[in-house]
């Protein structure tokens, strides 16, 4: 894994960046964990270098944020919002990175709102990766609500691939709709007819099955 310091925006507020480094490294979490950090992270690097127009600072603050608090619950990106208006000093932009988090609940920035694009887009580029990266995902993800049974599990899971893919498009930023767009479509689609069909979801137990 990269040394995620090289992408921690400010100087000082090291103390900070451990807490939530640490945040991301509980050994409870699956997917949200300092792996999808270091994801996000890097896909905002490609997007930079591909020509997204977006304030640096903000958004990679807002991407450590953004899954601080992670419990697999609703209120999770409001929790991740409100530490990062705790944590960050006045003379931040902390207003626009508390933003951006809560932004990340539902993935549906404004055309006009950049770093909401770009944020966005670099926390759904998983749904565009390799097959097997993407079994792995789906597999983490599951591990993450291991408290829930499979039928309920599949119900929410299938809710939320719906939604997105009822979007006129998951992404927003031009390079990712033309390089990530058709294969996250793809992913997203096959795991939905998998979990309509009953089939586990990332290497489940068969969902007609109680956890």
């Amino acid at each position: 894994m990269s040394d995620l310091s090289q992408w921690w925006p400010v100087v000082g507020l090291d103390d900070v960046r451990d807490q939530l480094v640490a945040a991301y490294a509980d050994p409870a979490r699956g997917y949200h964990d300092l792996r999808h950090l270091t994801e996000v992270l890097e896909r905002l690097d490609e997007l930079s270098g591909a020509g997204a127009g977006f304030d640096r600072e903000p958004v990679l603050l807002a991407a450590w944020f953004h899954d601080a608090v992670y419990a697999g619950a609703a209120d999770d990106e409001e929790l991740s919002a409100q530490w990062a208006e705790r944590a960050l000093p006045d003379e931040l932009d902390v207003a626009e990175v508390a933003r951006l988090v809560r932004l990340t609940a539902l993935h549906r920035p404004s055309a006009t709102d950049a770093n909401g694009c770009a944020l966005s887009d670099a926390d759904l580029a998983i749904l565009a990766a390799p097959a097997e990266r993407y079994e792995e995902y789906a597999a983490t993800l599951r591990r993450e609500y291991a408290h829930v049974s499979n039928s309920e599990f599949a119900a929410g899971r299938a809710s939320i691939l719906a939604d997105l893919l009822a979007k006129e498009t998951l992404f927003h930023t031009p390079h990712a709709r033309d390089h990530w767009e058709a294969a996250a479509r793809a992913n997203a689609g096959a795991e939905l007819a998998r979990l309509s069909r009953g089939l586990p979801s990332g290497g489940a137990a068969p969902l007609d099955e109680a956890r």
